[in-house]
């Protein structure tokens, strides 16, 4: 039987690998988040995320998102497990606010641990570009005239389908 030493590295197998998916009308705390996995694993040397708010518009006062809550935290733990395995991570996680939000408030937070920061950072890049039109959530913006749905833009499918369309011509 093999054994290793104290300071060697931690196989795939060996490390804890986890998402955490949370989906709520309750604010966001980043700073909370970011700090509970600052830390967690002396084999991580990186900790990566993204802090979406909402941002002012044209005549904009309020944001307000509807999902189907079983639909949507498969869709989004789907997401984060394909982060998982397509960068090694040691956790993916993502919170998403649903209900009206004002400008400024966070909507989303998107974090990935990992012992390297290219895996990390492309993988948090992986998950918002995806989530933005492979989540079911439905947008509207409350504006000064009135509100409307929206949808996501041309922009945003584009950034899906890059990592979508051919995963392997992406580098980390």
């Amino acid at each position: 039987m093999a054994t290793r030493s104290p300071s060697a590295r931690p196989s795939r197998e060996d490390r804890a690998l986890s998402t955490h998916i949370r989906v709520s009308a309750e604010p966001l705390d980043p700073a909370a988040m970011l700090a509970e996995l600052t830390g967690q694993s002396a084999h991580d040397g990186a900790v990566a995320s993204f802090i979406g708010q909402v941002r002012a518009g044209e005549e904009l006062i309020a944001l307000e998102l509807e999902h189907y809550p079983a639909v949507t935290e498969t869709a989004l733990d789907e997401i984060a497990q394909v982060a998982v395995e397509r960068w090694s991570l040691t956790q993916a996680v993502i919170c998403h606010r649903v209900g009206r939000m004002q400008i400024g408030e966070p909507i989303v937070f998107v974090a990935a641990t990992a012992p390297h920061r290219r895996a990390a950072l492309a993988a948090v890049e992986f998950m918002i570009d995806v989530l933005k039109t492979q989540a079911p959530f439905w947008k509207k913006e409350h504006t000064r005239t009135g509100a409307h749905w929206v949808e996501p833009r041309a922009d945003d499918h584009a950034a899906a389908e890059g990592w979508l369309a051919k995963p392997q011509d992406r580098k980390l």
